[in-house]
């Protein structure tokens, strides 16, 4: 008995014909079961419920101005490489930098916890766990917008970077304000849906995390998903050199991008902690 609740969460659990030595041998040669999979995003959940307000705050903050970088790297790789049809494929590889900064890190994105602090609410609903679910969203949120205002206003009105780049940032981030509500709504679905997918698949990633990461963000690149937090560069750079106004700011970005991001990434943890995860969790 002891062994079986030892295993239940492994790929050969439910194989009750096996030896002690099997049972090894193919968790060895198996991947993490999903459930597996689902309780260490859990129990990283209940430790990111716990951290202090400060230490969010602060991890939210480092977090903001790293993901600038997901802005400047395509701007200076805009100036460095010539007009072709590719283009766009290898700048979309420059949007990378931020998320591997911030993920490997291990700062404190907004998006990425549409997925992991939800899991212990699901797996345990109460108030508290709500209020606590909330708590961490609006510090989180709150310092990581309030930085890429600071990284981007740096761009904007210092010589830290040459003309020529600034104004590729502002041609790169133009796209961020292109689309009308329903548009960047749903653009911001497919952000979040794969955001929250990246951070499913990291504990099953072993060495290859930043593969994980640069393919996953190199979609949302290539396909001019809007993402909350990097798209915040973009679109507070267009605010601070003139492009926009605080009210094409509000409405026409941060508002659907913010609703598409939460949609898509809660959408992905209803998915797989009811349809594949939750049966095999049951006591």
């Amino acid at each position: 008995m002891v062994e079986q609740n030892a295993n239940r969460l492994t790929p050969a659990a439910s194989a009750d014909d096996l030896t002690s030595g099997e049972r090894q041998a193919v968790d060895h040669q198996s991947r993490p079961s999903a459930a597996l999979i689902h309780e260490t995003i859990r129990a990283e959940g209940e430790r990111e419920l716990e951290r202090s307000g400060f230490a969010l705050m602060m991890s939210g903050l480092a977090a903001g101005l790293s993901i600038g970088f997901s802005v400047v790297v395509p701007a200076i790789l805009i100036v460095a490489l010539p007009d072709s049809s590719w283009k766009h494929l290898l700048t979309s590889l420059g949007y990378t930098i931020g998320f591997l900064i911030v993920v490997l890190g291990r700062q404190q994105l907004f998006t990425e916890n549409t997925l992991t602090p939800v899991l212990p609410l699901l797996r345990a609903p109460s108030w508290h766990r709500f209020a606590l679910v909330l708590r961490l969203w609006g510090i989180v949120l709150a310092s990581n917008i309030a930085t890429t205002w600071a990284f981007s206003a740096v761009l904007a009105h210092t010589s830290v970077f040459e003309p020529e780049i600034r104004a590729a940032l502002a041609e790169f981030s133009a796209s961020t304000m292109a689309s009308p509500f329903g548009t960047m709504f749903l653009k911001a679905v497919f952000a979040g849906w794969l955001i929250a997918l990246m951070v499913w698949l990291m504990p099953a990633s072993g060495d290859s995390k930043p593969f994980v990461i640069i393919v996953v963000t190199y979609v949302v690149a290539m396909g001019h998903f809007a993402h909350i937090i990097a798209g915040s560069v973009e679109a507070s750079f267009l605010v601070h050199v003139g492009a926009a106004t605080l009210r094409d700011y509000a409405f026409t970005f941060f508002l659907p991008t913010l609703l598409g991001n939460m949609l898509g990434g809660i959408a992905l943890v209803a998915c797989f902690n009811f349809g594949q995860v939750a049966p095999e969790l049951q006591d």
